[in-house]
């Protein structure tokens, strides 16, 4: 039962030497195909290379040279985040047998504290979407309740730590994509602070709004693999040289005194459920010492049509690249250069990556580029300055992550717009930059969690964890029932 315990147990395990890392490796072995068959949370999984590596570790452990007290756990990665050796296919047909000849500088520092790829997860494909069901590999399911969306596009890392089939991951949030699954699957996701952790070897998206965070099981966990990722990469133009001042051995869920902010546009159209359920969590919070403080976001309305114009902007720009000629799929039935272009780029994308190609591209043509996508570089700003005033009155800012518990699959496929609006509550701090963390809160009636959101100034990481785990010492331990 190795593979139920959590980032930190496991470590806790190896440095007393209970158990050796190629325990660790079968018990996952073991444990992973099963499930996988069941919840789809893996596209690539080599349990022999998995298998290896673990014998590598004990060697070290055994000479004493390990690497760090991490040594030996395997983490899953989500599939657009380069693996020098294992595909990263971003769950399309474009790059379905896409093998990187380098590794992304979070994958770099992970194997620097001997922490082993468990496998890539599953996602909507190059991350456009809020359920995984955008994979050419399939969707992902939900642990909980398989007849609906894990979230996404980080859905199959999500399930994967939700459903035991690894003690911690990593996601990447352009709009909400750590903490919707996070919420949805009844798991602890962060996207940091933009600049926080290297985008370098991150598959681009969105690139002013593209963050890589981290999954476990608990804020401890959470924040232990975001420690060892974060920090300055001079191969990221975007990477703040800053220290790494997070600091998980340092959490202990003190809340007295931290105001928290609690703003009303957040509360509006949300299930009552969870209403009640977060509600509830602010008034423990109370009781724990923290001062709860009305605020208003007034731009929170405009953050759908300002991010989806700037993200579909960036993307249409950022995938120019897949043209079937440099890498990734080419259609074998082309007659020209243009019909190259067109062939492989109509068969390789899918229909939702197609359809925000398109939007992108219509709001930066001529004519249309500043009725559409000035104009939400200057709502942007608005919600910027939005939560400048906010954080100069609170620490940090308390709300449901998502409007409603986790929707049944295809119960959205035919509306993108319904999709897009599910994510009204988490964009706002991408397009701000800030940090931002979904915690369990509880099960809704019929059995789904919820998530509680906190977000902080820009990095204020360890305030937001320091909350989210106050947060968890008054919640029961939920898991599903697998």
């Amino acid at each position: 039962m190795l593979h139920r315990k959590g980032l930190l147990e496991l470590s806790s395990m190896l440095e007393s030497r209970e158990v050796c890392a190629a325990d660790i490796a079968r018990s996952y072995i073991e444990h992973i195909p099963s499930m996988n068959s069941r919840i789809n949370a893996y596209i690539t999984f080599e349990p022999e290379k998995l298998l290896a590596e673990a014998a590598d570790s004990d060697r070290r452990r055994a000479s004493g040279s390990a690497l760090s007290q991490f040594d030996g756990i395997p983490v899953a990665v989500k599939d657009n985040i380069n693996t020098e050796g294992m595909r990263t296919t971003c769950a399309s047909r474009i790059l379905e047998n896409f093998v990187p000849p380098f590794s992304a500088t979070v994958i770099e520092k992970m194997k620097q504290k001997g922490l082993i790829i468990a496998g890539k997860t599953n996602m909507d494909e190059f991350a456009m979407g809020s359920s995984t069901e955008n994979s050419c590999f399939g969707p992902t399911k939900n642990p909980y309740n398989m007849e609906c969306v894990p979230g996404g596009s980080s859905g199959g890392s999500a399930a994967a730590v939700s459903a035991f089939m690894a003690p911690a991951a990593l996601g990447s949030d352009t709009g909400g994509s750590i903490r919707q699954p996070a919420a949805f699957c009844g798991v602890t996701g962060i996207k940091p602070t933009y600049g926080r952790v290297s985008r370098y070897g991150l598959v681009a998206y969105a690139s002013s709004l593209d963050q890589i965070g981290t999954f476990g099981r608990s804020v401890d966990d959470t924040a232990a693999l975001l420690e060892i990722i974060s920090g300055h990469d001079t191969r990221d133009s975007t990477s703040i040289n800053r220290e790494v001042d997070i600091k998980q051995s340092a959490l202990t869920g003190n809340v007295k005194g931290i105001k928290l902010g609690v703003p009303a546009e957040y509360f509006n159209a949300i299930d009552p459920e969870i209403k009640s359920i977060i509600e509830n969590k602010i008034e423990e919070l109370k009781k724990l010492g923290a001062e709860i403080i009305p605020i208003n976001l007034r731009y929170t309305q405009y953050a759908i049509p300002v991010y989806y114009l700037i993200a579909t902007a960036e993307a249409s720009s950022n995938l120019a690249r897949y043209d079937g000629v440099k890498y990734g799929y080419r259609s074998p039935d082309t007659k020209d250069l243009a019909s190259l272009y067109l062939k492989s780029r109509s068969q390789g994308f899918g229909k939702e990556v197609k359809r925000r190609i398109i939007i992108g591209t219509f709001s930066l043509s001529s004519g249309y580029y500043d009725a559409y996508y000035v104009k939400a570089l200057k709502g942007r700003t608005l919600l910027i300055n939005d939560f400048k005033e906010a954080f100069s009155r609170v620490d940090a800012i308390i709300s449901p992550v998502t409007t409603t518990t986790a929707f049944k699959i295809g119960q959205m496929s035919s509306d993108p717009l319904q999709m897009y609006m599910s994510d009204i509550l988490t964009i706002s701090a991408n397009l701000a930059g800030i940090p931002g963390i979904s915690v369990p809160a509880g099960l809704d009636k019929s059995g789904l969690p919820v998530g509680l959101q906190l977000m902080g100034n820009h990095f204020m990481e360890q305030k937001i964890l320091e909350v989210a785990k106050a947060v968890e010492s008054t919640c029961e331990n939920i898991s599903p029932s697998l």
